[in-house]
């Protein structure tokens, strides 16, 4: 089975339910726009993309009803500075990015260009969901 390091990116643009999503600055439809980043997923563990020893249907449904990349790459091999040039565009490295604890300094600069703030201005709403381990602030929980 063909893995892609150890991260794989899996970005749908999923236009199943047309006129769903309203912009919030102008009312109009916009498509739902859902980016799956998981660690340690090879190419072949989707049921879309191959998998036959595990069923995948709502990630398959998905696929189904938008678009379906089949070439992706990762700026890293670890979690930290991967998510920070998902996000922003930027190659992590160049920042001296590294992977942080849980309670670790904030890696991506308060003010900085991300995906979600170019979507918002779009109109969109956004939100992440799960694993962050991009910092939390100053690092200083106390």
């Amino acid at each position: 089975m063909k893995t892609v390091s150890t991260l794989l990116i899996l970005l749908f643009l999923t236009c199943c339910s047309p006129g769903t999503v309203k912009s919030t600055n102008g009312g109009e439809s916009l498509p739902n726009i859902i980016i799956l980043y998981a660690d340690d997923l090879g190419y072949g563990d989707v049921g879309e993309y191959g998998a036959m020893g595990v069923l995948t249907p709502n990630i398959d449904r998905l696929t189904r009803g938008g678009l379906k990349f089949t070439d992706a790459y990762s700026t890293a091999a670890t979690y930290s500075p991967s998510r920070d040039s998902l996000l922003t565009g930027r190659y992590a490295f160049r920042r001296n990015a590294s992977v942080l604890p849980g309670d670790g300094p904030l890696m991506i600069p308060a003010g900085s260009a991300t995906v979600a703030s170019m979507l918002q201005r779009a109109g969109y709403r956004t939100a992440v969901v799960g694993k962050w381990y991009l910092g939390l602030g100053d690092g200083n929980l106390n």
